[in-house]
């Protein structure tokens, strides 16, 4: 598997500070892609022992809360072997961190593969669905298009059924403004 970019404090990727996997390769290569760099899966760098170390140790970071992978779509199907072997090593070493993908495929597809179905077994949060133009929704929080899903994985894999994550859209996006601060 090859990875563009590995970036820490990140706050746009998930809830809290996270730790983004920025994977090379797309299957899907949806129209006005916010990351077309990213589609071919030989793009950018290997993620070698050092690429996956410096994920890792990211992660043990106390302010951190947890790892979003991203890309491309780090569930395309030639990704998934090494994905499933971090995601397997990241709730290992951090139970209590949390970890969010973003694919284009939908979490109906996922179940229908074998990998992809175990690597569903250590994702908290999946953004499903291909980037829809025509969707766009600026106003959603973590997504681009209004058919992209924020899906409470561990709920709706114990419901048999999809549970979008949160109780909805609007307490979601005023818990983001809210600070410590009160500002």
């Amino acid at each position: 598997m090859n990875y563009h970019n590995i970036t820490k404090k990140d706050m746009l990727n998930g809830e809290g500070f996270r730790t983004v996997l920025w994977t090379a390769g797309c299957e899907h290569h949806c129209e006005e892609c916010q990351n077309p760099l990213t589609w071919d899966k030989c793009g950018g760098l290997l993620f070698d022992d050092e690429a996956r170390k410096e994920v890792i140790d990211s992660l043990s970071n106390e302010i951190t809360s947890g790892l979003t992978l991203s890309g491309g779509d780090p569930l395309a199907t030639y990704n998934r072997a090494d994905i499933l072997e971090l995601v397997k090593e990241v709730k290992d070493k951090y139970p209590d961190k949390d970890i969010w993908s973003y694919t284009g495929y939908t979490y109906e597809q996922l179940l229908e593969d074998e990998t992809a179905s175990e690597i569903l077994k250590y994702i908290d949060v999946l953004v499903d669905g291909k980037y829809m133009k025509d969707l766009r929704d600026v106003s959603l929080n973590w997504r681009g298009s209004s058919n992209q899903r924020l899906i409470d994985v561990p709920k709706s894999l114990e419901a048999g059924k999809v549970i979008l994550f949160g109780k909805n859209e609007n307490q979601l996006y005023e818990e983001q403004l809210t600070c410590e601060c009160g500002c």
